[in-house]
């Protein structure tokens, strides 16, 4: 795995877009698309702001989501509200290409099996999506992947509803798709990590994070979140 700490969350946030942009451009030279799958979060909505500003080949971009909460369309607490505010709205990335999770459907299992399918549609069966971004919870928790929860031990499926957390059930992609990736971009900040962050590494498979494969992973953190971990490697 491989680990950068910088010392403050916007540094985070701007080498997180110079990465995925970079990741970007060579998928789509190499194949002619990318498919990202882009996770909430307060310093993920910097990052997707400063990745507007930068070359990016839109036409050849595909956005899927990570996860998403069970809640309206505009609701704030939904993680394509932000993404909207974020990046969408500010880039030339066609309607079509933009693959939010359909939430508001009346059953949640068959949204989720149509979800899968419609990543299959864009990135093969199985799915094998370029880049996975994930954040990491002070409870060790990514994407909403939560201890606890029965989609922990999902094996057979690309995505799944949790059963309740923080108030809400959510839509989530699920270990075997984000460890089928061609890169996991982590971004982490916050002193409440610090913990979290050393379990990760030491990739202690106890918490929900440390269940994501590590070969692929690239660990993007700020200093109040490395703690003691003072080297960059």
């Amino acid at each position: 795995m491989q680990t950068e700490i910088l010392e403050t969350a916007d540094l985070v946030a701007q080498r997180a877009a110079a990465f995925i942009a970079e990741e970007a451009r060579h998928a789509v030279a190499l194949r002619g698309f990318f498919v990202m799958a882009v996770s909430g979060g307060s310093t993920p909505w910097i990052m997707l702001r400063k990745l507007a500003n930068l070359d990016v080949p839109w036409s050849g971009i595909h956005i899927v989501q990570v996860d998403e909460r069970i809640a309206p369309t505009g609701d704030p607490d939904r993680n394509l509200t932000h993404l909207r505010e974020s990046l969408l709205d500010h880039v030339p990335l066609p309607a079509a290409q933009i693959q939010a999770m359909p939430v508001e459907q009346a059953d949640l299992r068959v949204a989720a099996q149509e979800y899968a399918g419609t990543l299959r549609r864009l990135s093969g069966s199985p799915p094998v999506l370029d880049l996975v971004h994930l954040g990491l919870g002070s409870d060790g928790h990514t994407a909403s992947l939560v201890p606890g929860d029965p989609v922990l031990a999902v094996d057979d499926q690309d995505v799944a509803i949790t059963e309740d957390y923080k108030s809400r059930r959510r839509m989530t992609l699920t270990f075997p798709i984000i460890n089928r990736s061609r890169r996991i971009l982590w971004v982490i900040t916050g002193s409440d990590k610090k913990e979290m962050l050393g379990r990760l590494l030491e990739g202690d498979r106890s918490i929900p994070s440390g269940n994501v494969s590590q070969k692929q992973s690239i660990v993007l953190a700020d200093r109040q979140a490395s703690g003691h971990l003072l080297a960059v490697s």
